[in-house]
C-alpha cells in the first residue's frame, strides 16, 4: 500500500513538472511574438503604423531600432481626425523617416465628406509616402442599407479624390474580413497592404506591397504596443 502510495506521489510530480514546462514554454512563445519582427536580411526596408491610440512614439529610437518609415492615421470618415497626426508627422520627418498618411474608410458616408476631412489633415505637395486608405469597417454597421456596388463606388471616388490631392497612387490597407465581404484586392488595380501577425497572408487575390508582419509589437519606441510594418523586397 506505501508502495502505491508513493508511486502515485511520484505521478503527480511529473503532472506538475510536465504542467510547469507547457506554462513555461506557453509564456516564452507568447513574449517572442509580442517582440518578434522579420528579419531585415528578407525584409531590409521595416517602419510602423500608428495612431492617437498608441501613445508617445519615440522616433529617433524607432530609427535606431532599424525603421525607416512611419504611416500615420490622419483621418477617418468625415469627421475623425486623429489628433497627434501634425506632431507625429514632425518627429517622423526630423528624425529622418519617411512618412505616409492613413484614412480610416467608412462606408456608410459618402466619399466627398471623407476626402474633405482628409485634404484638412493632409496637405498638398508635401514630401510624403504614397497615402493609404485603410479598409476596416463592413458596411453591415450602417444605420440604413448600404449595398456592396455602392461601397465599391464611393470607395473608389474616394480614391480618385485623394490621388488627386496628394499626386500619388493610393496604397489599400485590406483586413482580411473587409475582403472577405467585398473582394476589393481582386477588383481595384492599386497596391496592397495586408495583415497578419508572424506568417505572411495569402487573403489578397493578388501580390500585396506591404505586411502588417506584427499587430502588436511590443517596442522600445513606444508606449503602447505598434503595428509593425515591412515592404515587399
Amino acid at each position: 500500500m506505501a508502495r502505491k502510495r508513493k508511486q502515485l506521489g511520484w505521478g503527480w510530480r511529473i503532472l506538475a513538472l510536465l504542467a510547469l514546462v507547457a506554462a513555461g514554454a506557453g509564456l516564452y512563445i507568447w513574449w517572442e511574438v509580442q517582440h518578434w519582427t522579420p528579419p531585415e536580411d528578407a525584409y531590409p526596408d521595416q517602419g510602423i503604423f500608428i495612431s492617437a491610440e498608441n501613445g508617445l512614439v519615440n522616433f529617433n529610437t524607432l530609427a535606431a531600432l532599424g525603421g525607416s518609415f512611419a504611416y500615420l492615421q490622419a483621418s477617418s470618415g468625415t469627421e475623425g481626425k486623429d489628433d497627434r497626426f501634425a506632431r507625429n508627422l514632425t518627429a517622423a520627418q526630423d528624425a529622418g523617416l519617411q512618412a505616409g498618411a492613413v484614412h480610416m474608410f467608412d462606408p456608410c458616408v459618402l466619399a466627398d465628406g471623407q476626402s474633405a476631412n482628409f485634404v484638412t489633415m493632409v496637405p498638398r505637395g508635401g514630401d510624403f509616402l504614397p497615402p493609404v486608405i485603410a479598409l476596416h469597417d463592413l458596411a453591415d454597421s450602417c444605420e440604413k442599407r448600404v449595398s456592396d456596388a455602392a461601397v465599391e463606388s464611393e470607395l473608389m471616388t474616394l480614391i480618385n479624390q485623394i490621388e488627386n490631392h496628394t499626386g500619388k497612387p493610393v496604397i489599400l490597407k485590406i483586413t482580411p474580413e473587409f475582403e472577405a465581404a467585398y473582394n476589393m484586392s481582386g477588383k481595384l488595380e492599386r497596391n496592397l497592404w495586408v495583415n497578419r501577425t508572424r506568417f505572411a497572408p495569402t487573403y489578397a487575390k493578388r501580390p500585396w506591397l506591404l505586411w502588417s508582419a506584427n499587430e502588436e509589437l511590443e517596442s522600445a519606441a513606444a508606449e503602447l504596443p505598434v503595428e509593425w510594418v515591412v515592404v515587399q523586397p
